[in-house]
């Protein structure tokens, strides 16, 4: 089944892109959600349109999110965490807490776009991924310390 999202979802595609989706997921999940709807020829000429309307705005958007991938790419964030004798952290170190570290650096990062490539469970140092638009992306370094 193709489908045309209406919003970005992890894994499967960004805002106005056409993909292909099991039917169940998209009949049962995504178009009742309201996160899709069916590309039909109406639907794919109306988005059409929309996106020729829109090419300045895209533009802009993209502008912003280079300029804020400049701003976070000398960024280096050290994260305070509870530890045992061993290294090992009593829970772990998520997208949340690297949101607020960044917040503290004055970057109003959302905690959503922010990506982690493996679980953080020991000190060490760790690269974390922020997708600030499907063609711009920053990866910031940081590292866990005991507290």
């Amino acid at each position: 089944m193709k489908i045309i999202l209406k919003e970005d979802i992890q894994n499967l595609g960004y805002k106005d892109d056409i993909v292909e989706v099991k039917d169940g997921y998209g009949r049962n999940y995504l178009i009742p959600q309201g996160k899709a709807i069916i590309a039909n020829p109406s639907n794919i000429k109306q988005l059409e349109e929309n996106q020729r309307q829109r090419a300045h705005k895209l533009a802009k958007i993209k502008a912003d999110a280079e300029a804020v991938a400049a701003s976070l790419a000398d960024v280096s964030l050290t994260i305070g965490a509870k530890a045992s004798a061993t290294g090992t952290i009593f829970g772990s170190v998520n997208n949340i807490q690297i949101s607020e570290a960044l917040e503290k650096l004055g970057h109003n990062i959302d905690r959503k776009i922010i990506v982690l490539k493996e679980s953080v469970k020991e000190l060490g140092k760790y690269t974390a991924k922020i997708n600030l638009h499907k063609e711009v992306s920053v990866e910031i370094p940081f590292e866990v310390v005991a507290e």
